[in-house]
């Protein structure tokens, strides 16, 4: 089982990092979602012992359109992970490019290009959130976004 949901995620960062955007059910991703939590974590410890630890899992969903009509460059990007970002959770994290859609405050449909950030720490770190909210909020601030979005879980993890 646990090859099985492997091969699915390999098979999805494959498609979404090769596609450069992503196209997906939300109801699929949200139903894998579920099945790998329930089959890697179990009343909050992995089921994979012997080769897994508990990690916290934070994503974070960074819009590009900037109010201006301009978007937040590549280049812009990299500058805010190095000096932001990697200073906070210089252990690793992995960054990933998308596409986007939500309902802004204005009641429109919003398109946007997004990068995707994921962030794994040890579960139970206390000032990890702390750290995740200031990334969260110089964005906001630097490239004046409505929001960050944020998504947090456990994961079983081995490395």
């Amino acid at each position: 089982m646990e090859r099985d949901i492997s091969r699915r995620f390999i098979g999805w960062v494959l498609v979404f990092v090769c596609a450069g955007s992503i196209f997906f059910h939300a109801q699929e991703s949200a139903d894998a979602v579920k099945t790998q939590q329930s089959d890697a974590v179990v009343g909050g410890s992995c089921t994979n012992r012997d080769t897994g630890q508990l990690f916290a899992r934070t994503e974070l969903v960074f819009g590009r359109a900037k109010p201006n009509g301009s978007m937040v460059t590549g280049e812009e990007f990299r500058g805010f992970l190095d000096e932001i970002i990697t200073p906070r959770f210089p252990d690793g994290l992995t960054v990933l490019s998308g596409a986007g859609q939500f309902r802004g405050s204005s009641g429109m449909i919003m398109r946007e290009g997004a990068v995707f950030v994921i962030l794994l720490y040890p579960a139970g770190n206390k000032d990890s959130s702390t750290r995740i909210e200031e990334i969260r909020d110089i964005y906001r601030k630097t490239f004046v976004q409505e929001s960050v979005m944020r998504i947090d879980g456990e994961s079983c993890v081995s490395f």
